[in-house]
This record gives C-alpha cells, sequence and structure tokens, in this order.
C-alpha cells in the first residue's frame, strides 16, 4: 500500500493538490448555506429589509451554484488521477508478470496473476478515487461542520462532538478485522478464476465426457466459498452503517431535546436551531461517506498488499558472473568448447520443488553447430524440462548449460532468446491474422513469412483461405485442425530463421507423410541452424545426429539410431511399437 501511495501517486500529487484546494472550496461553499439561512431567519427577516433579504438570497444562489461546479470540477479530476495512475500500476504488473521466471509463475498461479491484474487493480482504482472525491469532502464537512456548529450554539455542538470517539472506536474495530478477511476473499476468487479457466478451456472434454453435472458441482462449491467469504465480510463491515445511524440519531435526539429547552429558555433562536439541524444532516452523510471509505479502503489495502508482492519480486534470472575457477571435472567442458561445439549440458540436475526428488538427474550431451538432437521418452521423462532449462525458464539446480562456451546464466535473456525459434506442443494460437500469428510482432517482411509457411507445410490450407495471410484466427485456434495449428506454430518458429530451432512435441498432430516432409525441409533449408527435436515417434527423430532417451529424468541412452538400437532396450522396444519390421 505504502508503495502505491509513495510512487505510483507522486508524479500527481500536483494534481491532487489543485484538486484538493477546488474540493475544498467547494466543501466550504456547502458549509456556508445553512449559516446563510440561520443569519437571514434571525436577523433579516425580524427587520423586513427586502432589500438584504434578496441579496441573501442572491448569496445562497451563488453558494450552491461554487459548490456544484467546484465538486464536478474536482471529481472530474479525480478520476483521471485515478485512471491514469492505476494504468501505471496495471502496465507495471503486466510488465512484471511477463518477465517473471516459471518458478514465479508456478509459485503464484496464473489465476492468481489474473485477478491481480483485473480485480485487484480495479479495487485499487476504486480507492485512489474515492478517496480524493469522498476521502477529502467528507471529512471538511465533518470537521467544518463542527466548527461553525460551534459559532453557532457551542453546548448544543457538544452534544454532537462526545458521539464521535465511538463512532471512531467502532471503524478502526471494524476495519481491523475486514482486511484479513477481504485478502482471503481474494486467495478465494483466485481458485475461482482457476476453475472458471479451466471449465471453459476444456469446455469440449467436458461435453465429449458428459461431465457437465460434475463440473457443475465443482463450481457451485467455489462458488458458494466466495459467497460464504464475501458475505463473512460483508456482515462484518454491514455493523458500521446502522452504527453510525444510531448513535448519530441519538445525537440527534439530544440535540432537539436541549435545543428546546435553550430556545424556551432564551438562549439560542430558532434558525440556528434549524441551521444547526442542516449541519446535523451534512455531519451524518459526511460520517456515513467516512464509513463507506472504511469499506474501500479494507478491499484496497488488501488488494495493493497483494500487487506489491508481485512488483516486490526480485529478479531471479538476472545475469550473473560466471568464475573461471573450474575443477578437474570441468576439463571435459574446456575440451567441448575448444572443440566448436554449440550447446553443452554439463552434468545438469534439476527439481522443480526444492529439496525433494529431482526431475532431472547428471544430464550431458553436447552439440554442434547444425547438427540435430532428437528427444524421446515416455511422459513425465523430463523431454520438456530440458527445453525449459535451455530457454532459461528455470535455472538449473547442479551442473550448467554452455551455448557457444558461454554459461546461459551470463547471457541477458533478451539476447539469449533472440537465438531460438520454438514450436511448443500446446502452444498459443492468438486472435489475430495468420500474418500477425506467425509474424508476432518482429517486423518480419511478408516474404519472409510466406517462405517460412511453406516450409512448415502451411502454405497450402493458408492459399485455400477466403484472405489467405490476412484470414482472421479465433482465439487458441478454434477454426483450424489439430495439424494445422501445429503447422503455423512451426512457421512462427522457422520465420525468423534461428539460430536454434526447438520443437517441442509439436508435430504430434502431423500425419506421417507430412511429419517426414516437414524434416526434409528442415534438413534442405536450415543446415546452419541446430535443431533439438522432442517427439513420440522414433521416426521424428531417427536421422538426428544424437539421440537422447530418457526415462524419469535419468538418460537411459544416448547416441545415433542404429547405435541405440544395438545397445538401448527401451528404445529398441519403442521402434518395434512403432514400426515393426522397419526398425
Amino acid at each position: 500500500m505504502q508503495k502505491i501511495l509513495s510512487y505510483y501517486l507522486k508524479p500527481y500529487y500536483f494534481r491532487m493538490s489543485i484538486g484538493f484546494i477546488i474540493k475544498f472550496v467547494g466543501s466550504i461553499m456547502d458549509l456556508c448555506l445553512p449559516w446563510i439561512l440561520a443569519y437571514m431567519i434571525d436577523t433579516i427577516i425580524p427587520i423586513q429589509d427586502k432589500s438584504k433579504i434578496y441579496l441573501w438570497g442572491l448569496m445562497m444562489i451563488v453558494c450552491s451554484f461554487l459548490a456544484v461546479s467546484f465538486n464536478i470540477i474536482a471529481n472530474r479530476m479525480a478520476s483521471k488521477v485515478a485512471s491514469e495512475a492505476t494504468e501505471h500500476i496495471r502496465n507495471d504488473l503486466f510488465k512484471k508478470v511477463m518477465y517473471l521466471s516459471d518458478a514465479y509463475i508456478d509459485t503464484y498461479t496464473k489465476p492468481s496473476l489474473m485477478s491481480r491484474l483485473t480485480t485487484d487493480t480495479y479495487n485499487v482504482h476504486q480507492m485512489i478515487g474515492r478517496m480524493q472525491r469522498l476521502g477529502v469532502r467528507a471529512p471538511i464537512l465533518l470537521i467544518g461542520g463542527i466548527i461553525v456548529t460551534l459559532t453557532l450554539d457551542p453546548v448544543l455542538a457538544c452534544v454532537l462532538i462526545i458521539t464521535l470517539p465511538f463512532l471512531v472506536w467502532i471503524m478502526l474495530k471494524v476495519s481491523k478485522r475486514s482486511i484479513p478477511m477481504y485478502t482471503q476473499l481474494q486467495q478465494s476468487i483466485d481458485h475461482f478464476v482457476r476453475i472458471v479457466r479451466e471449465d471453459i478451456s476444456g469446455i469440449r472434454v467436458i461435453k465429449a465426457l458428459s461431465k457437465e453435472d460434475y463440473e457443475k458441482k465443482r463450481f457451485e462449491k467455489i462458488n458458494d466459498e466466495v459467497v460464504a467469504q464475501e458475505q463473512k465480510a460483508g456482515m462484518i463491515m454491514a455493523i458500521i452503517d446502522p452504527s453510525v445511524s444510531v448513535i448519530m440519531n441519538l445525537a440527534l435526539v439530544g440535540v432537539l431535546t436541549v435545543g428546546a429547552f435553550r430556545v424556551d429558555s432564551g438562549l439560542s433562536e430558532v434558525g440556528k436551531i434549524l441551521a444547526f439541524m442542516t449541519y446535523f444532516t451534512i455531519i451524518l452523510n459526511a460520517m456515513i461517506s467516512i464509513s463507506k471509505m472504511f469499506i474501500i479502503l479494507s478491499k484496497a489495502i488488501a488488494s495493493a498488499n497483494r500487487i506489491d508482492t508481485i512488483l516486490a519480486l526480485e529478479d531471479d534470472m538476472e545475469v550473473i558472473e560466471i568464475l573461471k575457477d573450474y575443477e578437474d571435472e570441468n576439463i571435459a567442458t574446456d575440451k567441448a568448447v575448444n572443440e566448436g561445439y554449440h550447446i553443452v549440458f554439463e552434468k545438469v540436475s534439476f527439481a522443480y520443488n526444492q529439496g525433494e526428488e529431482e526431475d532431472l538427474k547428471d544430464i550431458s550431451f553436447y552439440i554442434k553447430p547444425g547438427e540435430t538432437l532428437g528427444i524421446l521418452g515416455g511422459t513425465g521423462a523430463g523431454k520438456s524440462t530440458i527445453v525449459s532449462l535451455l530457454l532459461r525458464f528455470y535455472d538449473v539446480k547442479e551442473g550448467r548449460i554452455l551455448i557457444d562456451g558461454r554459461d546461459i546464466r551470463s547471457i541477458p535473456l533478451q539476447e539469449l532468446r533472440s537465438k531460438f525459434g520454438v514450436a511448443f506442443q500446446n502452444d498459443m494460437i492468438f486472435e489475430d491474422t495468420i500474418l500477425e500469428n506467425v509474424n508476432l510482432g518482429r517486423n518480419l517482411s511478408e516474404e519472409e513469412i510466406q517462405e517460412a509457411l511453406l516450409y512448415a507445410r502451411a502454405k497450402e490450407f493458408v492459399e485455400q483461405k477466403t484472405n489467405n495471410l490476412e484470414e482472421a484466427l479465433d482465439i487458441k485456434g478454434a477454426n483450424l485442425s489439430g495439424g494445422q495449428k501445429q503447422r503455423i506454430l512451426i512457421a512462427r518458429a522457422l520465420a525468423a530463421h534461428p539460430e536454434i530451432l526447438i520443437l517441442d512435441d509439436s508435430s504430434s498432430a502431423l500425419d506421417y507423410q507430412t511429419d517426414a516432409m516437414l524434416r526434409q525441409e528442415l534438413s534442405s533449408h536450415f543446415k546452419r541452424t541446430t535443431k533439438i527435436i522432442v517427439a513420440q515417434r522414433v521416426s521424428s527423430i531417427m536421422q538426428a545426429d544424437h539421440i537422447i532417451v530418457l526415462e524419469e529424468g535419468r538418460m537411459i541412452g544416448y547416441g545415433r539410431h542404429d547405435e541405440l538400437m544395438a545397445q538401448c532396450d527401451s528404445y529398441r522396444q519403442i521402434s518395434a511399437s512403432q514400426m515393426g519390421g522397419v526398425a
């Protein structure tokens, strides 16, 4: 919360100060109206001077006009400040999320990050806007009303002042309990968003398996949980309004009773009592506005703390200086570098959950420029983990990864990832044209995109589209078949002619003939590109220069196809099951 106020609102302090002055003047005009009315009733009307009655009546009209005008201007300024400050917060938060490592994303989860970018920033926006409107006006009316009533009749004013400590105590007590509740509510909303996101994404599977009722019950459970949290927090905050009303109405009864005796005794006047009643209404409305501010503030504090948690995360993927004090076991690596290897994995181990069993253990291999590495293994064997480590989505636990002799931890992320073209199996097709889905903001020429589509064997079906490259695709490529989506993704990976090409099980939806033609295109037109192909089919990698066979994060085979057929039982069995006699 402190960062929101000190950092993001600092550029707007001057505009907020101007808005405060305008709001202050408008509120003072509101406070002048009952005082003028009391003065007219008690002083001007008894002397029956019409000219003064018209003059003071005109003064009331002027004060009313200024009050309305100044409050409208101040409110518009407040809305603009709130919108611009929230835009700045949202931009910084989105930028931070974009550069978060996968380890952080796994920790905080995607639904939670989405909730922070939407619900939490909305709550902060509400707080900034309301604080400038109600948060300025209400205290001015409250304090100003009390001061004016003291000048009108100190005895009656004391009746009101006595109630204020009780009101302050209630608000502080309720707010202290409500802030943790709203934090817990936001966590429940994160879970709610995750369930909704999963169900919407998997709607076809749910329908295909007739699991609508099951998902409905699962949704109802989390929905009931969110409602229960909202009701619990709302019931606590609901104490404020009736408490304020009861206490202030009791104060009103006291004011009327004491005022009646004072008028009867000649110690006060009717005009002052009427003005006092108006100020009482102003003070009551101010207290109600302040109570609403406490509700908004409670939500905003919880949301601002969640936003600040993400913004304050340290960069765990920063560039680090790699010391050159290697021991004897690194002589092999030095030799590999001297021999011109492009990619080196040296005794790499990694675990997604630190301290638990390793997901990769002692992985080592060497690839020269232009060579192809095939990675084969069952589900959960660690194939995609090798790709994630090479792209530095995660950092290795032990060992190191080199590209052109440089530890990837010493290479700036922008430079490192600019070397790659990547196509994942379940990659994202954006709701945009075919052209932009391949280009992806890289300023590629149309010729390069057409060439990439040709190499990815996607040009045929693209040309069948009415608008060709300008054909709009649905989100996640809903208007494409599985094979068409994968060919668009492969074209995206090829378009910039990357130094390193990674195809992570990205041809699983292609038929064997298209898969073979794709490999032929890669062999013909990307000879200088180092290729890493993760596959379930032996046919997709059997021509690779190196093949890794993984099982439960361990290398159980490494070599060329013929070598593995002779030495690795698992590889031989997979080949036989997939290719029969051809193996």
